[in-house]
């Protein structure tokens, strides 16, 4: 995937998580034989050469609108309508909850103030209204209708932005939200990492390719976010737990490029402790299966590692814990409900 692109979907996590969530879902795909990009609301096609010569917001932007028509559903909502009078009503309407939400058009963007609010269907009616009829016939084309997202999803991540305030302007009144929500743990884990990830764009030097052009973007830090993660390897922890544990652990890795993440595996004391850096495959050989005891592993911590700003810890939780809690967050993730004297708690769904 292009880097830019990469960019791009990272900022989008961390200042506009709704649209960040979605994007995650598109398929992207390289395409030589387009001009620019094409999204039909479940596939993102681009041109390696157009992405580099646009600007990163320009990127975001192409992002983001693509994840909220597939949001949307607009595809699946143009049944015996004109192609080309819909997509441009479709256009009109992102394109508008794109400006609501700060976002900077890109030059040629479908636009009009007179459409905010609207929903597509009211946009069409006025476009067809206005142009000769002869005109949208000789731009039909079929529609293809996308893989609509699971509704799950939707309704979970709706309901976690919802309560942190982090929902776009404008959704509400065009999706229609359940009221009843299922928290999806690994939503609740992903969520829990990006609002540590603060660390990885700096506006402190700013990018110098845009500067000449009075662009101020964000450059890569060089101050990576520092992400313990600990796995209990003792006796109480069977072999497909273990196996789900270790899971999530190259999920995250997948998930988040930009971490580094010093692994430790432990049951009563260390057993190893391994550093994993952006790309490298999680090669591990599991080590312990005796008793547990947590205290060595913050011991270590402290003096190996030093303060980091978030310990994530897959556990049962049932072993002995340290007097005192350490001076940095930490997550405790469990396939059970579990009582732990500092730090948070993610039970797992069933396995």
């Amino acid at each position: 995937m292009n880097p830019k692109i990469t960019k791009a979907k990272a900022k989008l996590m961390l200042e506009n998580p709704y649209f960040g969530s979605i994007v995650s879902t598109l398929d992207m795909r390289l395409n030589s034989e387009i001009e620019t990009y094409k999204s039909n609301g479940e596939k993102l096609d681009y041109n390696e050469s157009y992405i580099e010569e646009i600007d990163l917001e320009d990127v975001e932007f192409i992002l983001a609108s693509s994840a909220m028509h597939r949001v949307l559903q607009h595809q699946n909502r143009a049944i015996d309508r004109h192609s080309k009078v819909w997509s441009l009503a479709s256009d009109f309407v992102v394109n508008a909850m794109m400006m609501q939400n700060g976002f900077e058009l890109p030059i040629k963007a479908s636009y009009q103030d007179r459409f905010r609010g609207m929903y597509v269907e009211e946009v069409y009616e006025v476009l067809i209204d206005e142009m000769e009829d002869e005109y949208a016939k000789e731009q039909e084309e079929q529609i293809t209708q996308d893989e609509s997202l699971d509704e799950e999803f939707l309704q979970q991540l709706f309901k976690r932005l919802e309560e942190s305030d982090a929902l776009p302007k404008e959704l509400e009144y065009l999706l229609k939200p359940h009221k009843s929500y299922q928290v999806n743990w690994r939503d609740e884990l992903y969520r829990y990492i990006a609002s540590y990830d603060k660390s990885q764009f700096s506006f402190f030097p700013p990018n110098m390719k845009y500067l000449y052009r009075g662009i101020y973007i964000p450059s890569l830090s060089s101050d990576l976010l520092s992400i313990v993660v600990a796995i209990d390897t003792s006796g109480s922890i069977d072999d497909e737990l273990l196996r789900v544990f270790l899971g999530e652990v190259e999920a995250i890795m997948e998930n988040y490029p930009h971490y580094e993440i010093e692994l430790i595996q432990a049951d009563s004391k260390v057993q190893s402790h391994e550093l994993f850096s952006s790309g490298e495959p999680l090669n591990y050989e599991i080590k312990g299966r005796g008793a547990t005891n947590f205290i060595p592993t913050f011991e270590y911590i402290d003096e190996k590692i030093g303060t980091p700003t978030l310990v994530i810890y897959f556990s049962d939780g049932a072993g002995e814990f340290p007097n005192n809690p350490p001076n940095y967050e930490v997550l405790w993730v469990s396939h059970r409900a579990i009582e732990v004297p500092f730090g948070d708690v993610i039970v797992m769904e069933a396995i």
